[in-house]
C-alpha cells in the first residue's frame, strides 16, 4: 500500500489514487469472482436494478474471500486471523485515502465512495469470519443472534443503503430478515458443519433442553429428541422471517421483488423443514413446483 499523501485523516472513505483503468479491471475481477460461484440465491441476480449489479458483485468478492479465509484450505489458525487482519488494515487504507494493490479493495473502495457505505458494516463481516476461526458453540439463542449481527445482517444493511432505503424500520426489519436467513442456512447444513468444521451452530441450552448431545451429530441420529430441537429452532426462524416480510413491500421495484423472492424461499425450506422424515440432518432441495410457488407468491 502506498500513501495517498493529500488525504486528510478523517477516519472517513476519501478518494484514492486509483487510475481509471485499474478501477475497471478490479470491477471485472469481481464480477468474474462472482460468475465463477453458485449461491442457493443467485448473486448480483439479472432480477436486481442493472445499476446494483456491480457494486453487489463487490461486495460479493469481499465478503467470498473472507469467508474463504476463514473455512477454506489448509491454513491454521494464526494464519486465518493474519489473512482477515489484512482486510480490516485494507478497509482501513480506505478509510484514509491510501492507494491499495489489491483488486477486490480497489473496487471496493469506489462502491463505498459512490454510494456513501458505512465502512463499519464491512468490518462487522470481518468480525464474524475471525469468530468463525475460533467459536464453535453457542451458548443459547441470543448468541446465535448475536453472531448473525455480524455475519448477516451486514449484507441487508448494506443493500438497503445501495436502494437509499436505509430508514430505521427499514434496517429493523432487514436484520430480522437476514439473522432468519443465516438460521435456515445452519439447519440446512448442520451435517456439513459439523463433519468439515466441527461446529454446532444450534443453541447449546435447546440441545440440553430437548435432551441432545454432539453423539446425534457424530451418528447422525434422527430420533424425536433431535426432532423436537429442529422445530424449535424453525420457530426461532419464521417468527424472525415474519417480522421482517413487510420490508418486501417496503421496498419496491425489482429489488423488493428479489426480496420478496428471498423471502418466501426462506419460508419454503422453513416448510420443506419442517415436513422432513427419516434423515434430518440432510439438506431439502427446492424443486421446481417450490421455485414456482415462491415466484407467483413474489408477485
Amino acid at each position: 500500500m502506498t500513501t495517498n499523501n493529500a488525504t486528510q485523516a478523517t477516519g472517513t472513505p476519501q478518494t484514492a489514487v486509483h487510475s481509471l483503468q485499474q478501477i475497471t479491471d478490479a470491477y471485472a475481477f469481481c464480477q468474474q469472482m462472482v460468475r465463477s460461484h453458485y449461491e442457493n440465491f443467485p448473486v448480483a441476480s439479472f432480477i436486481l436494478p442493472r445499476r446494483l449489479r456491480q457494486p453487489i458483485s463487490v461486495i460479493y468478492a469481499f465478503a467470498r474471500t473472507a469467508d474463504d479465509f476463514a473455512d477454506e484450505g489448509d491454513w491454521d489458525a494464526e494464519t486465518r486471523l493474519m489473512k482477515l487482519g489484512q482486510y480490516d488494515k485494507y478497509l482501513d487504507a480506505i478509510a484514509s485515502g491510501e492507494a491499495i494493490d489489491q483488486p477486490i479493495f480497489i473496487a471496493l473502495a469506489d462502491v463505498i465512495e459512490k454510494h456513501d457505505l458505512p465502512l463499519q458494516l464491512f468490518h462487522d463481516l470481518i468480525t464474524a469470519f475471525r469468530r468463525d476461526v475460533s467459536k464453535k458453540r453457542f451458548a443459547d439463542i441470543d448468541d446465535v443472534w448475536n453472531y448473525c449481527r455480524y455475519s448477516a445482517n451486514p449484507v441487508g444493511r448494506l443493500l438497503l443503503h445501495l436502494m437509499d432505503a436505509a430508514t430505521a424500520e427499514n434496517l429493523e426489519r432487514s436484520d430480522a430478515v437476514c439473522s432468519a436467513l443465516q438460521l435456515i442456512n445452519f439447519l440446512q447444513d448442520i451435517e456439513q458443519d459439523f463433519v468439515e468444521n466441527q461446529r454446532i451452530y444450534l443453541p447449546q441450552a435447546d440441545l440440553q433442553r430437548f435432551g441432545v448431545n454432539e453423539e446425534h451429530f457424530r451418528t447422525q441420529r434422527s430420533d424425536d429428541a433431535f426432532a423436537q430441537l429442529l422445530q424449535q429452532q424453525i420457530a426461532y426462524a419464521r417468527k424472525k422471517m415474519l417480522f421482517g416480510k413487510p420490508l418486501g413491500r417496503a421496498v419496491g421495484g425489482r429489488f423488493g421483488f428479489q426480496l420478496r423472492l428471498m423471502i418466501n424461499g426462506g419460508l419454503r425450506v422453513l416448510e420443506l423443514l419442517e415436513r422432513q422424515q427419516g434423515n434430518l440432518f440432510s439438506r431439502p432441495r427446492l424443486s421446481k413446483r417450490d421455485w414456482l410457488w415462491m415466484f407467483v407468491r413474489s408477485l
